[in-house]
């Protein structure tokens, strides 16, 4: 599914499922959401869907959304994460998700994946 690389906006159905790498070239999951920041007017957030088979078991992974770039051709997004810290990330259930609105949250979240965050 290419996502028209090169244009400035896309529709949030087209990111949502859409597969993430690592710069290494492995499968770190898919795109399962994205968090709208409404007071900024922007994306805050995508959440990765990561680990599992065919749906179960899978964790989920709260991503600066300015951490994300997409591929040459579109077909995917890259994350400059190893697998290894990727899986030592603070996660979540999908059941159990965290105040993504909590600005402490945020922090930790962004230093984590080594980004200040854009409030």
């Amino acid at each position: 599914m290419a996502l028209h690389t090169g244009r400035r906006l896309l529709a949030a159905s087209t990111i949502e499922g859409t597969p993430v790498q690592n710069q290494a070239g492995e499968d770190l999951g898919e795109i399962n959401e994205l968090m709208i920041d409404l007071e900024k007017g922007r994306i805050a957030y995508a959440v990765l869907s990561f680990g599992g088979f065919l749906g179960l078991g899978d964790k989920l992974f709260a991503l600066p959304w300015e951490a994300l770039t997409m591929s040459a051709g579109g077909d995917f997004f890259i994350l400059n994460v190893s697998r290894e810290r990727l899986e030592q990330a603070e996660g979540f259930d999908k059941d159990r998700w965290p105040d993504m609105a909590d600005t402490a949250w945020g922090e930790r979240l962004h230093t984590y994946y080594g980004y200040k965050p854009y409030w």
